[in-house]
């Protein structure tokens, strides 16, 4: 492809950017609130829950950290048995990321999705080998917030925030990349708009996943360098 080989971490989020999540998500979601006796709405009305963690989000639905946290349970008990395989990879994800890859690139998977899901998930869908490390949340909320998580993958791969850029599809991506220091290349095929990332503070959009390494390079070419000594 002609790209450059330097060397630069690509932390990449992983529902709405590597694959659509919502038929098991959301229908874990309505299991749980049917379990806990709530209204049920069509998945739909629910599309707002992909991308933030549930303990930020489910308090929305439920109103209680007690009745939050047996949501959780109840979400776990069916999306760990088998719902979170119900997902599809965005046509053309797996060639930018190969396309990154060969461009010398460490990928980084940076999910608020816990890692215990993510792990199994990204090995049944064929991604795994494409990433060097893989984080998330623990099963306890350590990590939920996504600048927390973040500023764990910084110090645990050795990340230089000047030689970095974070992929997402969502405002929670982009604020929390920027509170580290790392721009975010916002994807719009994605639960996030493109005003949502643009007012986030997104560096670029980038409309579909056949100009994604390009555009990241293109990131890396303009900031790499300035700052690395963080």
């Amino acid at each position: 492809m002609g790209l450059k080989s330097e060397r630069m971490d690509v932390l990449v989020d992983l529902d709405g950017t590597l694959l659509d999540p919502r038929p098991g998500l959301i229908g874990s979601v309505q299991y749980a609130l049917d379990r806990l006796g709530f209204p049920v709405p069509p998945a739909d009305e629910l599309l707002w829950l992909i991308g933030p963690p549930f303990r930020v989000s489910f308090p929305k639905l439920f109103g209680t950290p007690e009745l939050t946290e047996l949501a959780i349970a109840h979400y776990r008990e069916r999306y760990f048995g088998g719902a979170m395989y119900d997902a599809i990879v965005y046509d053309g994800v797996p060639a930018a990321l190969d396309a990154l890859g060969a461009a010398g690139c460490r990928l980084i998977l940076a999910t608020s999705k816990p890692h215990a899901y993510a792990r199994p998930i990204l090995g049944h869908f064929d991604l795994a080998r494409r990433f060097t490390a893989v984080h998330g949340p623990e099963l306890d909320g350590t990590n939920d917030h996504k600048g927390d998580l973040i500023a764990h993958i910084v110090a645990r791969e050795g990340v230089l925030p000047g030689k970095a850029v974070m992929i997402g599809d969502r405002e929670f991506d982009v604020a929390a990349a920027a509170a580290n220091g790392i721009p975010t290349v916002g994807v719009t095929w994605g639960y996030g708009t493109a005003s949502e990332l643009t007012d986030a503070g997104a560096c670029a959009l980038c409309p579909a996943p056949a100009d994604l390494a390009a555009m990241v390079l293109g990131v890396r070419d303009r900031v790499g360098g300035t700052s690395g000594s963080r």
